[in-house]
């Protein structure tokens, strides 16, 4: 069980990272199509927000403590923040589609990790996050073609 907590928290530090770089990307992102990516992304950042708060609340009842400070969502995760400056759409597409691998690689990892345990209650939330996340990498790369 603690390989599977300890990959939820590293999940849920991702999530926390992302979901911050997709606020500030809502925020300065500029360019011919700012209204469509400005919505978007909003509809994005709500999404990861509540993702944070099902996987938090999933490692309580499995009766563990999730991180919850931005000092250890840094410290564990892969994802970098975002510059606190202007960004053209096109290269915050292409973040996003590294970012979503890397959610989906981890993803695809506690689901792998929880079938293993026969952890079905974990292995079904995360099924959400890997249909989620398998649908927009999609759309993203649609949009570069």
């Amino acid at each position: 069980m603690e390989e599977l907590v300890k990959n939820l928290n590293t999940f849920l530090s991702e999530l926390a990272v992302f979901y911050r770089k997709l606020q500030n990307y809502h925020w300065n992102v500029t360019g011919k199509d700012f209204f469509t990516m400005h919505e978007k992304l909003e509809e994005y950042y709500d999404e990861i927000n509540e993702e944070i708060d099902i996987v938090a609340e999933h490692i309580l009842m499995l009766g563990y403590q999730p991180l919850g400070t931005m000092t250890d969502y840094l410290e564990n995760a892969t994802i970098e923040e975002a510059k606190n400056e202007k960004v053209k759409s096109c290269a915050v597409i292409t973040n996003l589609i590294e970012d979503y691998t890397i959610l989906l690689q981890k993803a695809n990892k506690i689901k792998r990790l929880a079938d293993e345990k026969s952890h079905y209650s974990t292995s079904t939330m995360i099924d959400d996050c890997i249909g989620a996340y398998t649908k927009n990498l999609w759309m993203l790369k649609q949009s570069q073609e």
